[in-house]
């Protein structure tokens, strides 16, 4: 029994260890412009990470000094928080499949429509009664002012690589045809019947094109690709959690049995 639960304490350790990159992943996903402007996307994979540390010193706790009640509590715990991972990476998958980009030509960005996301993402991000409050928020950042250090030159911002959420908030729809100043000032479109978001382009910094369905679509763009590399490190956490798991309710089981010979054999004696 002893060795069980020295099995068991080492690797409540290893799923200590698993905990801190689900940690790191849910703060830098936290910590993203896009996700400071949604709060129901920001703290999720943070909360399960340190639910998962805390869940994991329990177990640690419970078998260094062999206290089976905290090993149960342990286990079914951890079952409960992989299951909850499992649906979070599941559903971040499914939502993140679609991709709305399209390449634009003789520019090293991308340019994104709505309508090219999912549905979900749509209903519970872009909706009406949620934009007004992201838009405020994206307005008061510096993501677009940020473009004017990094970009003197029409023909640098061209070749870029900006972000989407750049790409659709900080300047108008290049089908407009609006002749480049500086990356968030724009005059003169050739073609402003082209998009609507031609019509909603404004060069003031509060303004811009946070009204366009352009805007809405670069923040889906942005947290895509943002949920999609937090999901690489997601999978290989809970892969290690599921083998933790497995093992260590094999250790408990073994544990138990070993209990209850022990017991049996004193009874008998």
């Amino acid at each position: 029994m002893g060795l069980s639960n020295n099995i068991t304490a080492t690797l409540n350790f290893i799923a200590i260890l698993a905990s801190i990159p689900i940690i790191v992943a849910g703060t830098w996903l936290a910590s993203k412009p896009d996700n400071e402007c949604i709060h129901s996307f920001r703290w999720p994979v943070v909360i399960l990470g340190i639910l998962i540390l805390l869940v994991s010193l329990t177990g640690f706790v419970g078998s260094y000094w062999n206290k089976q009640g905290l090993l149960a509590f342990y286990l079914f715990c951890m079952a409960v928080l992989i299951t909850l991972l499992l649906i979070l990476l599941v559903l971040s998958f499914i939502v993140t499949r679609p991709d709305g980009s399209y390449p634009v030509p003789g520019r090293g960005y991308k340019e994104y429509r709505l309508e090219g996301f999912s549905s979900w993402l749509r209903n519970h991000v872009t909706d009406s009664g949620r934009w007004g409050k992201i838009r405020t928020c994206l307005s008061e950042s510096n993501v677009c002012i940020k473009l004017t250090q990094d970009y003197i030159t029409a023909d640098q911002f061209f070749m870029s690589r900006i972000s989407p959420l750049q790409s659709g908030c900080c300047k108008p729809p290049t089908a407009c045809g609006y002749n480049y100043v500086n990356p968030i000032l724009w005059m003169n479109p050739a073609n402003q019947m082209a998009d609507p978001d031609c019509y909603l382009w404004n060069n003031d910094q509060s303004q811009l094109c946070y009204n366009c369905n352009a805007c809405k679509a670069g923040l889906l763009g942005n947290l895509r690709n943002e949920w999609r590399k937090a999901n690489v490190i997601l999978i290989v956490a809970v892969v290690v959690l599921i083998w933790v798991y497995v093992i260590a309710c094999s250790a408990f089981k073994n544990a138990q049995t070993e209990d209850l010979f022990r017991r049996y054999k004193q009874g008998w004696v």
